[in-house]
């Protein structure tokens, strides 16, 4: 179905492609492009003719640029023909950002597009920014392996500040991944009231549980049946033979050398990027444990669609290898990929996850106590500090790469601030301060000296000129959607057993897009004198800040994290 170019969203990756597309001409007249960019792009890619500005020195008079060495390479002296001239200026298209004008200069062809044109559609419906771009289809069964009982239930005080990263992983994974329309289940289910269930929920996570009294017993008989008749069983005995062991032997004579050939598991059945030393295992009460909780979580999955992705850190990377060519060996046929997290360092000190959330809730309460004192009820004050330490942690554990290290300074005096541009904290505090605006705004209209913000297509947006409005619009507001369809994108690509899936990025967006607004809040009055004359300014910088506050609530929602409208 052909999409209505009108009501069709503006997308940064239709408006690149339809550039190169007016850059390039007709097919048959540009030459074989494939020498340009990097090595490693795959070939199917377009080669990168255009690239989107985003820094404010640069935007002041582009938003693409065309370098000249991609000119040069698509022309003779890299000399646009007029001809391309032309098409680049009426460009159209589904989802494709108008252009105001194109010209040559030193640095390579520069594009701007007609921002009055994209603030009046962006900010008539904003919403349609907020979602991702397309809705897909599958499971996915988020394994998070620290949270598996070995045998006992992890708790508050044994989980490693490495494993809180990998729940707290599993935790957004799943949000953004069902935001785009994923059947998601998280793996192990746990006892409902347990202490780690407790714990989770001080963090904003809401995990699966069961009742106390609930078992696995038949899927774990039935995994173990399966092991015992798998193609990949050894049936040999060797002399003394144990071989690779997990540990201890399972109980009972019978099952005392159930051992598995992992290696033969991959090597038979083509599955690329699992480690060459893996041998021969004996098989664990454990591992049969974890496999009967992976057998339940994708048992409502249609396998075909079905992906588990196992959350795990980089020691114990080995050890879900393991586990995942077992769960093959018996018979499971779902996709299965890594996500491993480098490793947490705390440089002298070794905390334990419960002792760094109480460390954070302490400091963020003794700086809130500073900042509002008596301002606010001790409940209010209460559920002010519990958001802002969730959202300290997220922050400090989410931010990085997650295949780099993280390391955190507990040691520092005052390392948890309510001010400076330090994740967490001053992401909500902008947002909040958005929330600060509008009641600002509505109680003087309650007041009769503000009328009520009016529809967008009754507004002239070319009042919006201050450099830091664009910036908003064209670095946040319009690339937000495509940023949520990345991780969907990522995982449904075929590749190895290890998957990146980019997931420091949301953190990251928000933590620049509240440096952009605070700086651009600090400088413009935005509730101006109640003056008829001022108005029309005053509305087109309030529609696009209330589709700002909706950006962060969506965003921030991927984190778990409630807006706090009081700070």
């Amino acid at each position: 179905v052909m999409e209505n170019i009108e009501e069709t969203p503006f997308r940064i990756t239709h408006t690149v492609q339809a550039l190169g597309s007016a850059l390039r001409g007709e097919p048959e007249n540009v030459p074989d492009a494939n020498g340009l960019g990097s090595g490693d792009r795959i070939s199917s890619e377009p080669v990168k003719l255009w690239f989107k500005e985003s820094s404010a020195k640069n935007l002041r008079n582009r938003d693409f640029l065309s370098p000249t060495t991609v000119l040069n390479t698509l022309y003779a002296d890299g000399q646009v023909p007029p001809a391309v001239m032309v098409r680049l200026q009426s460009l159209r298209g589904t989802g494709v950002l108008p252009v105001a004008g194109g010209e040559l200069m030193g640095e390579g062809l520069r594009v701007r597009v007609d921002r009055t044109a994209a603030f009046q559609k962006v900010l008539s419906d904003s919403s349609l920014y907020l979602t991702p771009p397309c809705q897909r289809q599958g499971c996915v069964v988020l394994n998070c392996p620290a949270l598996h009982p070995k045998p006992n239930l992890p708790s508050p005080d044994t989980l490693t500040l490495g494993q809180l990263r990998t729940v707290l992983l599993t935790d957004h994974l799943g949000a953004l991944l069902r935001r785009q329309g994923f059947i998601v289940s998280c793996c192990p289910v746990l006892p409902e009231e347990s202490d780690i269930i407790v714990f989770l929920r001080l963090l904003g996570i809401d995990w699966p549980t069961v009742p106390i009294s609930w078992t696995n017993d038949e899927r774990e008989e039935n995994i173990l049946e399966a092991l015992q008749n798998s193609p990949y069983r050894e049936r040999e005995e060797t002399d003394g033979g144990r071989r690779e062991s997990e540990g201890n032997n399972m109980d009972g004579d019978k099952e005392e050398m159930l051992r598995v050939n992992l290696k033969r598991v991959f090597q038979e059945e083509h599955l690329p990027g699992y480690d060459p030393s893996l041998g021969t295992c004996t098989v664990q009460r454990d591992s049969v444990s974890h496999l009967a909780q992976l057998d339940r979580a994708t048992a409502d999955c249609t396998v075909s669609t079905a992906t588990a992705v196992h959350v795990t850190s980089c020691q114990d990377e080995f050890r879900q290898q393991q586990i995942a060519m077992l769960w093959r060996a018996s018979g499971a046929t779902v996709t299965q990929r890594h996500l491993v997290c480098g490793p947490m360092k705390t440089p002298g000190t070794h905390l334990s996850a419960a002792q760094y959330l109480q460390l954070r809730r302490v400091q963020m309460k003794e700086a809130s106590e500073i900042k509002y004192g008596e301002q606010v009820e001790d409940q209010t004050l209460d559920d002010i500090i519990k958001v802002m330490t969730s959202a300290t942690v997220r922050f400090e554990l989410l931010s990085t790469v997650h295949t780099s290290p993280v390391t955190l300074d507990v040691q520092r005096e005052g390392s948890v601030s309510t001010k400076g541009p330090r994740g967490g904290v001053f992401v909500m505090y902008n947002c909040a301060r958005l929330h600060t605006l509008f009641d600002s705004y509505e109680r003087v209209v309650e007041k009769g000296l503000y009328p009520e913000i009016p529809e967008g297509s009754q507004l002239d947006f070319s009042a919006l000129k201050e450099e830091g409005e664009w910036l908003l619009l064209f670095n946040y507001l319009i690339p937000f959607s495509e940023l949520l369809d990345q991780t969907g994108q990522t995982l449904e690509c075929d590749g190895g057993a290890r998957v990146n899936l980019k997931t420091e990025q949301i953190c990251k967006f928000l933590v620049s897009l509240s440096k952009d607004f605070s700086s651009y809040y600090n400088r413009v009055h935005v509730l101006g004198e109640p003056l008829p004359h001022l108005f029309n300014q005053m509305f087109c910088r309030l529609q696009l800040l209330r589709a700002l506050r909706e950006l962060y609530h969506s965003a921030l929602d991927t984190l778990h994290l409630p807006p706090i409208p009081q700070l």
